[in-house]
């Protein structure tokens, strides 16, 4: 996997590893979210699409992301038509995240983009993103590595502990998460 974010500064020691700028525009989505997404009462799910979308999310139409949701930085995020995104899940987004047409991410899942090599002594950002395909479901409190894509369909079972790829159309579960059993649904 390559990684495709090189980061501000490479020792985390020393400094941030995210730029001045980068971070003023965290914080400034972080007031908007806690004054302007978190207390939106949860029926109004066109509401914080638009305001996704003001703070560079590419947002589908007719898309459910709930008002307890955490985002780290919605510039990062692509949510397809139809998707859900349940109270509670986080996306954390330093690398970009992409959920798919009618996806659904569940209660208190994790999606994580980013770690630390800890081979290095600076112990520098790594980003990779995480793409979950159309008409997937990542269940209750499952947490999904930094470079995964989950196919088209698959169903991650609740508290799975995602570290690689998972294939279109199975059930995958476990720690770590392993496909089961095809999906048969469509």
């Amino acid at each position: 996997m390559s990684t495709l974010f090189s980061a501000y500064n490479q020792d985390t020691f020393t400094g941030a590893s995210f730029s001045l700028a980068n971070r003023l525009r965290r914080v400034v989505w972080g007031v908007f979210s806690l004054l302007l997404f978190r207390f939106s009462p949860r029926p109004m799910h066109a509401w914080r699409a638009w305001i996704l979308r003001c703070f560079g999310a590419t947002v589908g139409q007719g898309v459910h992301v709930y008002p307890k949701v955490r985002i780290w930085a919605p510039w990062n995020l692509t949510l397809g038509d139809e998707c859900g995104i349940a109270n509670d899940a986080i996306l954390y987004s330093m690398g970009r995240i992409t959920v798919g047409r009618r996806a659904v991410v569940s209660q208190g899942a994790h999606l994580v983009t980013g770690s630390h090599d800890y081979n290095e002594p600076g112990f520098p950002l790594i980003i990779r993103p995480i793409t979950i395909g159309d008409h997937a479901w990542v269940a209750t409190e499952a947490f999904v590595h930094p470079g995964v894509t989950i196919g088209e369909g698959c169903v991650i079972g609740a508290r799975a502990v995602v570290g690689k790829d998972m294939p279109a159309w199975m059930v995958c579960a476990g720690h770590p998460c392993i496909p089961l059993k095809p999906r048969n649904c469509f």
